[in-house]
């Protein structure tokens, strides 16, 4: 366990998540398909509220920011690691206000388990959009990682609040048990 991690701070956002209004610079079309995401049984399929949230998170009004962060997208799912870093650090330098650049960070930082990099890129990420489950997921996963149980079972209880459909998250809060917490 890294005692260098920003974990608590990060945590105390988390928790308060619910309070939180997303930054009013995100497309206004994201908060119907919310409700309708946090329905028992939406109208339509989950997949296809879930990949329009997706798409609005990672749209931008530059046009070179998109395609940018799409070669950014392109090169992690390729393992070209190195080459996705400097254009999300561009992005979110020339672009602070937009979460996805934020969270796509976060999310090269977990995977090059550069946790303490990923958790202020999700702190960032839940400060502009406080209903990204992706990273409160992602929180999740690196509290998971360094045997923070409390933190990964509390992240996951509000990334399923938000949306309810994540069953991968839903498995882990079942393997999470109560008789595997532990108080830190």
């Amino acid at each position: 366990m890294t005692c260098s991690l920003p974990l608590d701070p990060v945590f105390q956002l988390v928790l308060e998540l619910p309070t939180r209004r997303p930054n009013s610079g995100l497309p206004h079309r994201l908060t119907p398909l919310f409700q309708e995401l946090a329905a028992a049984e939406p109208d339509r399929p989950v997949e296809e509220i879930e990949d329009q949230i997706w798409a609005l998170w990672g749209s931008h009004e530059d046009r070179l920011a998109e395609e940018t962060m799409a070669a950014a997208v392109d090169a992690m799912g390729s393992g070209s690691l190195r080459q996705a870093r400097p254009l999300l650090d561009h992005l979110v330098e020339k672009h602070p206000c937009w979460a996805e650049a934020w969270n796509k960070r976060a999310t090269l930082a977990s995977i090059e388990k550069r946790d303490a990099d990923s958790l202020l890129d999700i702190a960032q990420t839940l400060r502009l959009e406080p209903r990204h489950f992706g990273a409160i997921a992602g929180f999740g996963n690196i509290c998971l990682r360094h045997g923070h149980l409390n933190e990964a079972r509390a992240a996951f209880q509000i990334a399923l609040f938000i949306n309810p459909h994540m069953d991968d998250l839903r498995d882990m809060l079942e393997n999470l048990s109560p008789h595997h917490l532990m108080l830190h």
